[in-house]
């Protein structure tokens, strides 16, 4: 694909006019659809405008390889211009992670247990089965929404990231085949509804060769089946079906009914909301659905009061590709301004961190003592 065809593809995805480029870039209209038709190519300052505003690497456009879909499938997708710029920025971060894995020569390949299937016989019994497989295969336990994030990161190799956007019940996933598999978590939202959007994208992952057929809608528009086998997967997956049955009858005790304070100790155990709690149990005791919405409306100042005091702030980029940042400028692989840019901080602030390894550089010897 040649850099005129990137370019433009480039700002379709961002869902932006020519107008609104020149608007924030200062390139007048006809010098960018110069570029575009390829009756000019930019200079490399410009192009370096161009690759900020539409949240690409230079490398990006100067690639002439056929370019691969970029298939981003989102649980309640933003309006634009919102989606698309979140959505770049989940890409941007996973070609970052890909380059510094790159550079300091520590790619990790993903892994994740095959689902087999096809879309038309795909059924609920079938997420709960994946569930059940997926929890046992990753040592996942009976509760894990304690460690789920932490063994998708460091065992399955899954690049997590998180961003704050609208609307917060919503989340995002991606896999191909350079970047390997992303995920985005919103950051407003308190960690135990993080956990559900993180099994409910992971079931995607999971089933991205068998629900995205070529061709198909599907393949980047995820159905209204697929979207409730994931949230069935999810619930399956953080809260099995025996330790929540065991967590209700000791919370119960000698008594048959469970008030707010129960609820949210159960859920508390689980790492997961008092929603997602109230509609597991709805489907294990078989509360009806109306009875569920009246104890949710109930519930729910109770609830925003205790997320309130739960809240804690993620950083956008995990601690890995942070940690592969800092390695690849002290070897010199970086300079400090790309640090700087891959890292979301200034370049004052990337200088200190350059002078402060310089001041810490120190090695430790190890002596085998065995005899």
């Amino acid at each position: 694909m040649s850099l005129a065809e990137r370019l433009r593809y480039a700002r379709n995805a961002m869902n932006t006019t020519l107008a609104e480029v020149e608007e924030r870039t200062g390139i007048g209209v006809s010098t960018l659809s110069d570029f575009e038709t390829a009756k000019r190519e930019p200079k490399l300052s410009q192009l370096k405008q161009l690759a900020d505003e539409y949240k690409r690497s230079i490398g990006f456009f100067l690639d002439e390889a056929e370019l691969q879909p970029e298939v981003v499938l989102w649980r309640a997708r933003p309006t634009s211009p919102q989606a698309e710029e979140v959505q770049a920025q989940l890409l941007e971060f996973a070609e970052q992670y890909h380059n510094l894995e790159m550079w300091c020569e520590d790619r990790q390949e993903f892994e994740l247990p095959a689902a087999p299937g096809n879309p038309g016989t795909f059924t609920y019994l079938d997420a709960e089965k994946l569930a059940h497989r997926v929890r046992n295969e990753l040592g996942l336990g009976e509760r894990p929404g304690q460690t789920l994030l932490r063994v998708l990161e460091e065992v399955c190799k899954i690049k997590v990231f998180h961003l704050p956007f609208e609307p917060t019940g919503s989340a995002a996933c991606t896999l191909s085949e350079r970047y390997d598999a992303a995920i985005l978590l919103n950051s407003r939202n308190v960690r135990w509804r993080r956990n559900f959007d993180l099994a409910h994208e992971l079931f995607h992952l999971l089933t991205w060769r068998v629900f995205r057929q070529p061709g198909s809608a599907a393949s980047v528009e995820p159905t209204e089946k697929e979207e409730k086998l994931a949230t069935c997967f999810a619930s399956n997956l953080l809260m099995p079906r025996d330790a929540l049955r065991l967590a209700v009858s000791t919370q119960l005790g000698s008594r048959t009914k469970l008030g707010f304070d129960d609820l949210f100790e159960i859920s508390r155990q689980f790492d997961v909301s008092l929603e997602a709690i109230l509609w597991r149990m709805s489907f294990v005791y078989r509360i009806p659905k109306e009875r569920v919405h009246e104890l949710i409306d109930q519930f729910h100042t109770q609830v925003s009061l205790w997320d309130d005091r739960e809240r804690d702030t993620l950083p956008a980029r995990p601690i890995r590709f942070q940690a592969l940042a800092r390695q690849a400028l002290r070897k010199g692989m970086i300079s400090a301004g790309r640090y700087a840019a891959y890292l979301g901080i200034s370049r004052r602030e990337a200088m200190q961190v350059v002078q402060q390894d310089a001041n810490e550089d120190a090695e430790i010897e190890v002596v085998d003592s065995r005899c």
